[in-house]
């Protein structure tokens, strides 16, 4: 395969740090964003450590405008976005009854219209290309729905309406669009929930663990590939067989 220019959003942390350096080792030259420079220049120097040289540009997704900018700057240091995974998310956990509007508007601004605001200025760039590859990070909880995540759940689901669509838009021009849903990894998030807790959902699970961030990496270095050029519009379940469907 080529080595393709990748944007990977929300690329510091667990989920997105794999999938960074999954494309990274596939010979893919990546970027992904930042909101805390110090927090960008820590993780930059540890993926230096490890031998890896991931460009981070400074971008809050959830603005229109920001966005914009931080897709200027990737293609300005690497060249035309020809893969974008749509990774950055955040949780505002709560039962509907007791949430806020800043916690539902923060969480589908975050997780869904960040969709929107990074793949509209490299949608128009692939299509004369003739060739893209956008991948959404969506959630087994979009899928399943969870208990205190309508905010979030719905968000998650959201991401994969836009993949149908975006993916019957472009299939005629060698662009594909797919969503990745994992269930519960064993990221610093998931693994700050108490363990009690940790354990009910470890039960719940058939392979009788968490997953690991490399698993979902592995997923959409697959989706990337060109061999993979005939799979678009799908949904990719990652989760132990905790959730099944058909």
């Amino acid at each position: 395969m080529s080595s393709r220019v990748a944007l990977v959003t929300g690329g510091t942390g667990g989920i997105g740090t794999s999938i960074c350096k999954r494309l990274a080792d596939m010979g893919h030259r990546v970027a992904t964003n930042y909101r805390s420079e110090e927090k960008a220049r820590a993780w930059q120097q540890k993926m230096q450590a490890e031998g890896y040289d991931i460009v981070v540009v400074p971008g809050d997704v959830g603005s229109p405008e920001a966005a914009q900018a931080l897709v200027k700057g990737v293609e300005e240091k690497l060249g035309p976005v020809e893969i974008l995974v749509n990774n950055a998310g955040i949780t505002r956990d709560t039962t509907f009854h007791r949430m806020t509007p800043e916690q539902w508007h923060e969480v589908i601004n975050t997780n869904l219209n960040s969709v929107f605001n990074v793949t509209r200025p490299v949608i128009e760039g692939m299509r004369e290309r003739k060739w893209g590859r956008v991948i959404q990070i969506s959630s087994i909880n979009g899928l399943k729905g969870q208990y205190g995540q309508a905010n979030y759940a719905a968000a998650k689901a959201g991401m994969h309406g836009f993949t149908i669509s975006l993916a019957r838009e472009n299939a005629k021009l060698g662009i594909t669009v797919n969503t990745v849903s994992p269930g519960y990894v064993a990221t610093d998030m998931v693994m700050a929930v108490p363990e009690e807790v940790r354990a009910k959902i470890v039960a719940d699970i058939p392979t009788g663990r968490l997953g690991k961030p490399e698993e979902i990496a592995y997923a959409v270095g697959f989706l990337v590939a060109d061999e993979a050029a005939w799979i678009t519009g799908s949904n990719l379940d990652i989760n132990g067989g905790h959730h099944m469907g058909w």
